[in-house]
Formats: C-alpha cells, structure tokens, sequence
C-alpha cells in the first residue's frame, strides 16, 4: 500500500513560562492510504500534538513529516495553510461550526478557498449533506440540530474539498453512547466506501476498535508500534 503519511523522528516541545516541556520524542510512523487509524493514550501523552503535526496545523522542532507526497515540515505557514485546504479533512469534539450560518453554508467555507463556481459549490455541497443523512437540514442553523446532526455537519464540512486525510480531534467526546456509534458507523462507511485515509484521537477504547489500526502514545512516545511503523 502507498503511504498518505509518513513521520521520521519527529520530536515537538513547547514553552511553558520559563521551562522547556517536551511532548515527541522521535516518533516514526507510516500511515497507509485507506488506513483507519485510532491513536489512544492518556491526557498530555501527546496525541493531539501528534495529530497537529500530521495535519499541517503545528511544525515540528525535529524530524520530517511527509503527507501526500508533500515536506510538510519545511513549508511556511502560508504555504501551510494551502496545503491544508487541499489535503485535509478536520473535525472537532465540538464541531466548530459558525453559530449563524446554514448548514448548507458551512459545509461551503473549504470551497471558498477553491476556484470552484458558486454552482459547482452548491452541488458538492448537496453531495457531501446527502452523504452524511441531512440532505433534509441544509437551511437549519447548528442551534436547530442536535449534537449528533452538529457533527454530521462537521463531518460533511471535512469531505466536501474531497481531502487526502480526515483527522479526526475525539469526534464522540461530546455525544451520548447511542449517537456516538451512529458517528463513528459514518466514519467507517467513509473510511470503507470512500477509501478516506482516518486519523482519530480517541480516549474512547470502544470508538479505537472501529479503527483497522490502534496505537497508544504514552509521555510522548508511541508503545504499540508495529511492523507497519517506519524505522
């Protein structure tokens, strides 16, 4: 399989006050393309910044990281920021979703970005809605769905520009039992009849066993690296 991701002795700190806190040490890893992949481990073991990196949103001190055929980590955060719209699929815990617009309308905001038509928008749109169960809901506003809808709509949001990678934040995290499996049922129908590349931070252990691949980080180092990990 071709690899959508691959890291390389990836190291990341940050500065907090005065100190110098480490978060990655050397972490190497390959993600497949189709792959689904869950990353567990306990708070501050370094998953989100993990998945930061991965998708573009935060540079590491060391090490190389290349997505999609792209040194992500050489490019400016202009350049960044482009490649991201092109590549890359996010959802939130929370949604993120701009309290006054449509749904319609904020599955749109990637496409904004693109030098597609106002027609061909409204029609990928449409597409992405349809896909996610809410076709019927394009003119309601987030405080008119219920948190599951929300995050069908986040969901939506991140297919629309057809993304190289979803990365997915603790996508359940904020729902009851019951729609968090209709949530992560829709990330394994994307993952399976789309063929999207899924990258999940997760605490949830039922929410990992959806994925085809679990890894643990713990204080910045990944424990259950496997044959599929780069050396």
């Amino acid at each position: 399989m071709d690899a959508v991701a691959s890291l390389k002795s990836v190291v990341k700190s940050y500065t907090r006050g005065a100190q110098r806190v480490a978060v990655l040490h050397g972490i190497s890893l390959t993600i497949d393309s189709g792959e689904f992949l869950a990353l567990m481990g306990p708070s501050g073991s370094g998953k989100t910044t993990l998945l930061n990196l991965v998708a573009g949103i935060d540079r590491p001190d060391e090490g190389e990281i290349v997505v999609a055929g792209e040194l992500i980590s050489n490019l400016s955060s202009r350049q960044l920021t482009g490649w991201r719209a092109h590549h890359v699929g996010l959802i939130f815990q929370f949604y993120n979703l701009m309290p006054l617009l449509t749904a319609e309308e904020n599955v749109e905001l990637p496409l904004l970005l693109t030098t597609l038509s106002k027609a061909q928008r409204r029609a990928r749109v449409r597409t992405a809605l349809h896909l996610v169960g809410l076709a019927d809901r394009g003119a309601h506003r987030p405080a008119e769905l219920s948190g599951g809808q929300q995050q069908r709509v986040a969901i939506a949001r991140a297919l629309v520009a057809d993304p190289t990678l979803l990365v997915c934040d603790e996508p359940t995290g904020d729902l009851d039992r019951e729609t968090a499996e209709q949530i992560l049922d829709l990330l394994q129908l994307v993952n399976r009849e789309q063929g999207k590349t899924i990258v999940m931070v997760t605490h949830d252990p039922k929410a990992a066993e959806r994925a085809s691949r679990q890894l643990r980080l713990d204080k910045g180092q990944l424990l259950d690296t496997d044959t599929e990990a780069a050396a």
